[in-house]
């Protein structure tokens, strides 16, 4: 393995917490859905992912991202390389994971791409090295070295031994995101890690601190799947590439066509029609496709977990409101979109929806034009929270037809 090259990361690794949140998995390479995986000849390729490495969990428990799902359904089978972490070190790691690529070329797949978390990004990019055979590597928040509050300095080696590896991929095209708010992060890394990948004569993207993902897991949240998934997908099948990859992901820019509304709001847009503004009033199930967006103040954003949201003020009586409010689908489809009519009134400088028996919304002014919103289940015992920015609600009727 070259010498596996980079025996210097043998430095004691300290350990990552990776969220727990499904039953202990099987260890070494193993499907990652339940559903019978293509084979060789019929798939696209194959996608071996990395979980992290935890200080005190077992990260082989950890469930598989859902933006893998996006590269299963386009054809890849998708494989997760699970280990125990008394035995999970980068160099012997690094090892088992070339030796799995090996053995799935051997077995006829065209194309290998690695994926990895944290930890296991750097065994894909030490794998990508050191193997022929690696189509491909994308590689979420990576690091092996600790984080920022832990007593050592050692954190600071997320980005000097990042670097190294970069350079040494010389076969493969790297996908590498950098978040916002990663406590394993030294920062500065994405600039860096462009100008050597921009060097090697192949195709090469980062995504350095996207709008709207923050934190070490942000590349597990249904918002990710929902803004990257597409450029995902595309990237890894992208055999000619040989330039930097141009990832401007539009989910979220305007709501979708996912996104399910009333026919007064969802209708072809009017000829002409005056401004919005912020005052008017449509009362509920009056507007028609003729006066839509005429006296109707809107504004649209999503929820961390994937999910579009929008708020449609039909009207405004004294401190009495009138709305309409849609969420979009759940990433996994198990909840659909849906909308509803909200009563609600204006407390100081807040509008606040709370009906017995439903969920409460609060959203409260931003300085930007903005709404700063929040969602109560009506037990009380969930909260989610979002930012939404006010829109032209004429523009509802050109929303683009979602992929």
């Amino acid at each position: 393995m070259r010498r596996m090259r980079l025996a210097w990361l043998m430095a004691a690794v300290l350990g990552l917490v990776v969220i727990v949140v499904s039953p202990a998995g099987a260890i070494g390479l193993d499907p990652a859905y339940d559903t019978p995986t293509l084979g060789p000849e019929r798939a696209k390729g194959v996608v071996i992912w990395s979980h992290g490495r935890s200080r005190e969990t077992e990260d082989s428990s950890t469930a598989t991202p859902p933006y893998l799902g996006v590269l299963r359904d386009d054809g890849w089978d998708v494989m997760r390389f699970n280990r125990l972490r008394r035995d999970d070190t980068l160099m012997t790691s690094a090892q088992r994971l070339v030796d799995h690529v090996a053995g799935l070329k051997r077995n006829g797949y065209r194309r290998v791409l690695l994926a990895g978390q944290s930890f296991g990004g750097f065994l894909a990019l030490m794998a990508a090295d050191a193997s022929n055979d690696v189509t491909a590597v994308i590689v979420t928040a990576p690091a092996a070295f600790g984080r920022f509050d832990d007593a050592s300095d050692h954190w600071r080696l997320n980005a000097a031994r990042l670097y190294p590896l970069l350079e040494e991929v010389k076969r493969a095209r790297v996908m590498v995101f950098f978040f916002h708010g990663d406590d394993f992060d030294p920062g500065g890394r994405g600039d860096r890690a462009r100008a050597i990948l921009s060097g090697r004569g192949l195709g090469y993207a980062v995504i350095d601190q996207p709008s709207y993902l923050t934190g070490h897991w942000a590349a597990s949240s249904g918002l990710f799947l929902r803004r990257f998934g597409d450029c995902l997908r595309d990237f890894a099948t992208d055999d000619e590439l040989a330039r930097e990859f141009a990832c401007a992901p539009r989910w979220g820019v305007t709501p979708s066509a996912e996104l399910k509304l009333p026919p007064e709001l969802a209708g072809p847009p009017p000829a002409a029609t005056a401004p919005a503004s912020s005052g008017g009033s449509l009362s509920p199930g009056v507007a028609s496709r003729e006066t839509a967006g005429s006296g109707v103040e809107a504004w649209y954003g999503f929820y961390p977990n994937g999910r579009e949201l929008l708020l449609a003020i039909e009207s405004r009586q004294g401190g009495n409101l009138e709305a309409i409010y849609a969420v979009g689908p759940s990433i996994d489809g198990k909840y659909p979109s849906t909308w509803s009519r909200r009563a609600g009134r204006t407390v100081d400088d807040a509008m606040v929806f709370e009906e017995g028996g439903k969920n409460t919304l609060r959203f409260r002014p931003r300085g930007d034009g903005g709404l700063a919103a929040t969602w109560i289940s009506h037990d009380g015992k969930t909260t989610l929270a979002a930012q939404l920015r006010r829109i032209d609600p004429r523009s509802l009727a050109r929303r683009e037809a979602a992929k």
